[in-house]
Parts: C-alpha cells; structure tokens; sequence
C-alpha cells in the first residue's frame, strides 16, 4: 500500500485498516512460525504497510 493512498483515506478507515493489517501480520507470524511461508517477504510488506498507517494516524494527530 502506498503513502499516497493512505493520505488519500479518512482517519476512520485508515484505523480500520490498521486493525486488519494488524491481525492478518499476527496471523502470517503465527503461520511463519509453524511452517515456513512460501514467501517470508509478505511478512516484511504487512509490517511496513502497518507503519505507513501509524505513522499517518500520528502525522493527523499532532496537526489537529
């Protein structure tokens, strides 16, 4: 997911996504941890693309 689409959403929805990103990543951890993915890479995307929404929900905070 990109920046651009993440500053593009409501702060609803970002907080939305940010609980799903956040549980399919507990999820592939918990996969990963009892059989190796086929692509251990997705894990590195879901843990940035969990920054990227937390860094844009603290970016709104501090401006408002």
């Amino acid at each position: 997911m990109k920046s651009s689409v993440i500053r593009e959403m409501t702060t609803e929805e970002i907080e939305d996504k940010l609980i799903d990103e956040k549980s399919a990543l507990g999820k592939l951890k918990m996969q990963h941890a009892i059989s190796p993915l086929e692509n251990p890479l997705v894990l590195r995307d879901r843990r940035k693309d969990v920054a990227r929404l937390m860094t844009e929900l603290t970016r709104r905070q501090k401006e408002a």
